[in-house]
């Protein structure tokens, strides 16, 4: 079905029928002094103006964990190592199938130089404990504090027009 769905679809439905053609994603949490994270306000493009991890698309023929380093380099100007996979979630869009994707995550505990502001992110170091949330896709507070706890989660989420939850399943995977 292209454009909309249909708006009685579930999300089992929407998954069965878009979940094969998600576009692959990344992102990438850097963490460190084991209560703090790196966040980065998204300065344009897709997500702008909310705190988020780095990431964005795999390329054709790269790898997930490969698209996650090459994407904190270019947005934070790190070279990341020992990225640890934690998260694959898929996201659908009610209204915009073309958003849709599935996105492979990483947290990454050592990296080569100093988060920097970039054209695309301005990063800044958040204790869990003032994570705001409140800035972020709504799924974040779902999944997040699993992830910063040592579990590792996978599952779904389905969004309305805005940052509105429809439906979600998320699972811990160990």
């Amino acid at each position: 079905m292209e454009g909309l769905y249909n708006l009685s679809m579930n999300l089992a439905e929407i998954k069965k029928e878009r979940g094969p053609d998600l576009r692959r994603a990344t992102w990438c949490f850097l963490l460190k002094d084991d209560d703090t994270l790196l966040l980065a306000m998204k300065k344009r493009g897709f997500g702008e103006g909310f705190w988020n991890a780095s990431g964005g698309k795999v390329l054709d023929g790269e790898d997930p964990v490969e698209a996650a380093a090459r994407e904190v380099c270019e947005e934070l100007n790190v070279v990341v190592s020992d990225l640890v996979h934690v998260a694959t979630i898929e996201f659908y869009f009610k209204n915009k199938p073309e958003f849709g994707q599935r996105v492979f995550g990483y947290i990454a505990k050592k990296w080569k130089g100093e988060p920097e502001e970039t054209n695309e992110m301005a990063p800044a170091w958040f204790k869990y404990d003032e994570i705001p949330y409140d800035q972020m896709w709504a799924d974040d507070r779902i999944w997040l504090p699993m992830v910063l706890d040592g579990k590792k989660v996978e599952g779904e989420f389905l969004f309305g027009d805005t940052n509105d939850i429809i439906e979600y399943n998320i699972r811990v995977i160990s």
